[in-house]
């Protein structure tokens, strides 16, 4: 007689209970590091401010850090920063967002350049970054025919995102300082 492989399957409803940070993905829970480290942090504030900056004349596009982007029932991820361009109605986001940025650390390295790379890409999230704080690099990924295309990487490049009908030109060497 065979053993019954049995894994755990939780849901939003489930997470909404649970005492500190989580993701959950596919039904699997994933415990988020204690809080993020000075440098990632530098780094989220600063690169939120060049997209607030970018986004400035834009009247649809929004900044979040760290809000709930529940993607499935058992799927509720929390990227490092979000651009939004349609209004939020609920406590969490339960729409693509117009871009996704995950800040590297070495809890979540593997995670967000796989996982959640696959994740996003299938929600047909037009951008996708990932910033290398160690590295000190960023990559930005566009999607085109469904799968996302590294678009720049480096240290210090200008980008520009056509985010709906609003356009951000950021500046990525601004993200180090």
């Amino acid at each position: 007689m065979e053993a019954v492989r049995i894994l755990p399957h939780y849901t939003y409803s489930d997470y909404l209970h649970w005492e500190g940070k989580w993701e959950v993905i596919e039904g699997i829970p994933h415990a988020m590091s204690p809080a993020p480290v000075p440098a990632h942090q530098q780094i989220a504030v600063n690169l939120s401010t060049e997209f607030r900056i970018g986004l400035k004349g834009c009247t649809k596009c929004k900044v979040y850090q760290l809000i709930d982007y529940v993607l499935a029932d058992d799927t509720i991820l929390q990227p490092d920063l979000l651009v939004v361009c349609k209004p939020i109605t609920k406590k969490f986001l339960d729409f693509s967002p117009a871009l996704v940025t995950e800040i590297l650390s070495l809890a979540t390295a593997l995670k967000d350049r796989h996982s959640k790379f696959g994740l996003y890409e299938s929600q047909g999230i037009p951008y996708y970054i990932i910033v290398d704080p160690d590295a000190q690099e960023a990559e930005v990924y566009a999607l085109s025919d469904k799968k996302y295309r590294l678009e720049k990487k480096g240290p210090a490049f200008v980008y520009d995102f056509l985010l709906e009908e609003c356009k951000a030109s950021i500046d990525f060497g601004q993200i180090w300082q």
